[in-house]
């Protein structure tokens, strides 16, 4: 089994446990990127409110709506990404290697040469998964409605209402937003807000390049005592991790809530104001009618689940690792490490 491999199935199995953690945040989140109305109490109130009310007027299942594509989505994004990312890794490092027996730097993967491989990565997993996390979004911004049935006056039938109620109170399944994307705008439809998304690859690009310059010096650090360079805790991971997505979420975060407004349905009885043409439009009409806070919505919210999940992936895909190279391998050392580093 390749390293690559190996790297990709731990960060899909870390990304599934992150996503079962902290998946009403993300619904939440969602939902507060794309209200569209300040005046609506659900853009001031808090997260913990939201999610008492979500789950007063909608009930608990809202705050899970999506959860099983969401679930494939994060197998196949962290898998995708974690597989790529360790192949042009692994490439950089041949590379920088071949430099440094030619006298030139010291062998070590810069910085740059770090951003440039997350960024490449993250590409690959946007233009693959984007039409999993369009559905994804639409599912978490779907409200259960108890709307009556309109009459304008006129006698109805019972055939009709039990119609009606078919319809409002029916499970939002996958399929029907499928369906509907395609009814929309056809395969392009799923790929809906792929533009401000590919910039986000910043975000990812920024998390692992401050991830791998913390995680060099963590190592250079152990190496100077008796733990040595691959003694690093679990809970170090867990802090390194969150530093690095906290540094990248503060940073990326608007594109964030323009891909959300992009990716949700668009109503033809919508305010003009409420239709973006495209990423730029967006933008400039968030800035216009809703001010530089519109492009701030949910930030607080983002942070915690975030930075909480990226936490959690880093330490379980870490660990995930270190036990399938022991499974593949047969090296012991590491489990010697972790006897002396527990006594």
């Amino acid at each position: 089994m390749s390293d690559a491999l190996i790297n990709g199935l731990a960060g899909a199995a870390g990304g599934i446990i992150a996503q079962l953690l902290t998946y009403p945040l993300q619904t939440v989140n969602t939902r507060q990127q794309t209200e569209r109305d300040p005046s609506k109490s659900s853009s001031r109130d808090g997260t913990i409110r939201q999610m008492f009310l979500v789950v007063k007027h909608e009930g608990w299942e809202r705050l899970y709506g999506g959860l099983m594509p969401s679930l494939v989505g994060t197998a196949a994004s962290q898998g995708v990404y974690y597989y790529f990312y360790q192949t042009f890794r692994n490439r950089a490092e041949s590379a920088a290697l071949d430099r440094w027996k030619r006298g030139i730097g010291d062998g070590s993967v810069g910085m740059l040469e770090s951003l440039v491989v997350a960024a490449l990565s993250g590409c690959v997993n946007v233009l693959l998964t984007n039409p999993i996390w369009v559905v994804v979004t639409r599912m978490q911004t779907h409200r259960k409605t108890n709307k009556t049935l309109p009459t304008h006056g006129l006698p109805i039938s019972l055939d009709d209402a039990i119609q009606h109620a078919i319809i409002e109170h029916a499970p939002f399944k996958a399929s029907h937003v499928v369906q509907e994307l395609y009814d929309e705008a056809g395969l392009l439809g799923f790929w809906k807000g792929v533009i401000p998304t590919l910039i986000m690859v910043s975000n990812p690009a920024m998390q692992f390049m401050l991830y791998e310059t913390l995680l060099k010096k963590l190592k250079k650090k152990h190496a100077t005592n008796s733990k040595g360079a691959d003694g690093i805790s679990a809970l170090e991971i867990f802090i390194l991790g969150a530093v690095a997505k906290l540094g990248a979420t503060v940073v990326t975060y608007p594109l964030l809530v323009v891909k959300s407004r992009l990716q949700i349905k668009q109503r033809a009885g919508d305010d003009n104001r409420h239709h973006y043409k495209g990423t730029l439009d967006a933008i400039t009409k968030m800035i216009r009618y809703e001010g530089l806070s519109g492009l701030y919505k949910g930030m607080s919210t983002k942070i915690v689940q975030s930075v909480f999940a990226a936490a959690v992936l880093f330490m379980v895909k870490e660990e995930l690792v270190k036990a399938a190279r022991l499974l593949v391998t047969g090296d012991l050392s590491l489990v010697n490490r972790s006897k002396l580093k527990r006594s």
